[in-house]
C-alpha cells in the first residue's frame, strides 16, 4: 500500500495556553476510507485544516503526496490544495448561484484569477459536472439556485465541488452533523462509494460513532488533542470509546459487538 498522508509530531498551539493538537502522529493510504471521532473540542476540525493548511500548525510535518504541505509558499500550496477536496458541515455553497456554478467553483485552483473571475470554463469542465451531478443524483437540480435545495442536496453539491477538482483526498468536516438520519446515510454511502470506485482516499471527522463503525476502514480516536485510538472498527472495545469521549460519553448512544453502550 502507497502512503499518501503522512502526520509527523504535529501540534497547533492558539496564544500561550490553548493547545488544540499535540504530538500526532499517523498516516493514510492511497484508497483508505479514515474516520477522525471524539468529542466536541478534542480538536479534529483543527486537525483537519491543517492537513491543506487552511490552519497552519505549530509544529511538526505534514507529508501529502511526497510533498511537505507546511514548506510551500503561497503558489504552490494553492497547487496542492486541487488534490485535496473539502467538505465542510455547512455546505459553503454560494446560495444565490445555481447547483452547476457552485460545482464549476471546484475548477478554480486550475484557473488565473482573471480566467476564475469572469466564471469561464470549457464545455469539457461542464461534461464533467453535469456527470458527477448525475452520478450523486442531482440530475433534476442541475440549474436550481442553491438556495431551493434540502440540507442532503447541498451536500452533495459541496462534495461533487470536491470531486470536479479530480482530488487525491477528501478531507470532510463533520459532513453529516447538519442533517437527518435518512441524508446522513444518503451522503456515507456516496462517499464511501466514492473511495470504493474512484479510489480517493477519504478523511473524514464524524460525531457519531455508529456511523464511524459501519462505513470506515480505520478509526483514529482523538481526545484532548491526542491520538488515543488509531486501529480498525472492527477491534475498538466499549472501554477505548469510553476513553475517547470522557465525560461526553453520556451523550453517545454506541453499538460495539452487538451491545448497547451509554
Amino acid at each position: 500500500m502507497t502512503t499518501l498522508l503522512d502526520l509527523k509530531n504535529v501540534s497547533k498551539q492558539y496564544g500561550h495556553d490553548t493547545v488544540a493538537l499535540s504530538d500526532v502522529n499517523f498516516s493514510v493510504n492511497e484508497g483508505e476510507f479514515v474516520s477522525v471521532i471524539g468529542p466536541s473540542g478534542a480538536g479534529k476540525s483543527t486537525l483537519l485544516r491543517c492537513i491543506n493548511r487552511m490552519i497552519d500548525a505549530s509544529s511538526g510535518e505534514i507529508i501529502f503526496d511526497d510533498v511537505n504541505v507546511m514548506s510551500l509558499n503561497k503558489k504552490n500550496l494553492r497547487r496542492l490544495r486541487t488534490k485535496i477536496g473539502m467538505i465542510f458541515q455547512h455546505y459553503n455553497l454560494v446560495n444565490r448561484l445555481s447547483v452547476i456554478e457552485n460545482v464549476l467553483h471546484g475548477r478554480l485552483g486550475y484557473k488565473s484569477t482573471l480566467t476564475g473571475m469572469l466564471g469561464i470554463y470549457s464545455e469539457e469542465e461542464k461534461k464533467h459536472a453535469l456527470k458527477i451531478l448525475s452520478i450523486l443524483g442531482l440530475d433534476e437540480q442541475v440549474y436550481k439556485r442553491c438556495d431551493q435545495l434540502s440540507g442532503g442536496q447541498k451536500q452533495r453539491v459541496g462534495i461533487a465541488r470536491a470531486l470536479i477538482q479530480e482530488p487525491k483526498l477528501l478531507l470532510c468536516d463533520e459532513p453529516i452533523a447538519s442533517l437527518d438520519p435518512k441524508a446522513s446515510m444518503v451522503i456515507m454511502d456516496h462517499l464511501r462509494n466514492i473511495s470504493s470506485s474512484m479510489g480517493i482516499t477519504v478523511l473524514i471527522n464524524l460525531h457519531q460513532v455508529d456511523v464511524a463503525l459501519k462505513y470506515s476502514d480505520r478509526i483514529i480516536g482523538v481526545s484532548g488533542g491526542k491520538i488515543v485510538y488509531n486501529g480498525s472498527p472492527k477491534h475498538i472495545t466499549e472501554n477505548e470509546i469510553r476513553t475517547i469521549y470522557g465525560s461526553q460519553m453520556e451523550e453517545l448512544i454506541v453499538n460495539v459487538g452487538g451491545r448497547n453502550a451509554v
